[in-house]
């Protein structure tokens, strides 16, 4: 499994002002393998970003001589693909293939997609879209981008976040599954499972299905989003993840998405998360 971390892990990545060049650099300086870039509406990998662009981040990664990992995507939390809006939904669609297009110029063959959202546990006045009409649209719409996936040698990594949709493996599992498709499978994230679940059961039951990792930890005792904590310093039981993913073969990357970062020295939490990756990993 390859070292990854996530370019919203370093200063100034969630606005997208943070040098992509320079987050490849500073992950390998630290040991880290791979970087996850992220499309933004602004910043180096953008809506907006040409080919040429593209060409350059894929350059600046090589000359790191880190890979990109995968490509994710915050949008979807203002535009949304199951939305009542279908203005919004239409947005999403247009960044779901921008997505995949940006994945393969970037020569990575993985993207996240939250699949979309009963609603936004941050911004209460996103609304609630009932949990029918999530399902119908989410697998329209993905349905709907299997032939970009395929036309760009591209998985959409389905996500398991905090949306009140897909809330144990086993619905994972069969929401990828209907589409009978080597394009369509699961992005684990580690930490999000721990509010409703157990990390290790979420492998076992995803299998072959999950084509990207994330890393993050979590403290039960909190039981909000001020849980996630350094890796290490939380509740996952690091040593059932890794033989469970061991067990199923997953050997792709492993991204650490370690957000929000320090209030103080933020620079700092590359290196730490590094060192704890390290051991998480036996290395």
């Amino acid at each position: 499994m390859k070292k990854s971390i996530s370019y919203w892990s370093f200063p100034g990545g969630l606005d997208g002002s943070k040098s992509v060049a320079e987050a490849f650099a500073e992950a390998k300086a630290a040991g880290f393998e791979a970087v996850e870039v992220c499309l933004s509406e602004t910043g180096d990998v953008s809506l907006a970003s040409s080919e040429a662009d593209l060409a350059r981040v894929k350059r600046a990664a090589e000359d790191a001589g880190v890979e990109i990992a995968s490509v994710a995507c915050g949008l979807y939390w203002n535009w949304s693909l199951t939305a009542d809006d279908a203005a919004a939904r239409s947005k999403a669609m247009d960044i779901s293939r921008k997505l995949l297009a940006t994945a393969a110029a970037l020569g990575t063959d993985a993207v996240l997609v939250v699949p979309g959202a009963v609603d936004v546990f941050f911004d209460p006045a996103a609304g609630v879209v009932p949990y029918a009409d999530v399902y119908k649209r989410a697998t329209d719409a993905i349905g709907a981008l299997l032939p970009d996936a395929e036309a760009a040698r591209v998985v959409i990594g389905v996500e398991n976040v905090w949306n009140k949709f897909l809330l144990s493996p086993v619905e994972i599992a069969q929401f990828v599954d209907q589409f009978n498709s080597p394009w369509v499978g699961a992005y684990l994230d580690v930490g999000n499972c721990m509010f409703i679940g157990y990390p290790a059961d979420w492998i076992r039951v995803l299998g072959r299905r999950i084509k990207r990792v994330h890393f993050k930890d979590f403290r039960r005792d909190v039981g909000t989003a001020g849980g996630f904590v350094d890796l290490l310093a939380g509740d996952v039981e690091w040593p059932d993840v890794i033989k469970a993913l061991q067990e199923v073969g997953y050997d792709g990357p492993v991204t650490a998405e370690m957000i929000p970062g320090y209030k103080h020295y933020p620079e700092v939490l590359i290196e730490n998360t590094s060192r704890a990756m390290d051991a998480i990993l036996g290395r």
